[in-house]
């Protein structure tokens, strides 16, 4: 796999486990964040055609 393939997977990872850990601490305004910087990780993976996987929200 590429780096920037690996780089794209990776920024899907953290933004997802960022996420996570926002909605357990029931932050509204992190949850808000973490959600953009999924949605962004999501559509350059799309954009690129890389399969991030299964879009868990």
């Amino acid at each position: 796999m590429g780096g920037f393939v690996e780089a794209v997977l990776e920024r899907v990872r953290d933004a997802r486990a960022v996420l996570e850990a926002a909605l357990e601490a029931e932050d509204a305004y992190e949850v808000a964040v973490a959600r953009d910087e999924l949605d962004d990780a999501l559509r350059l993976a799309r954009l690129h055609g890389i399969d991030a996987g299964a879009d868990k929200r």
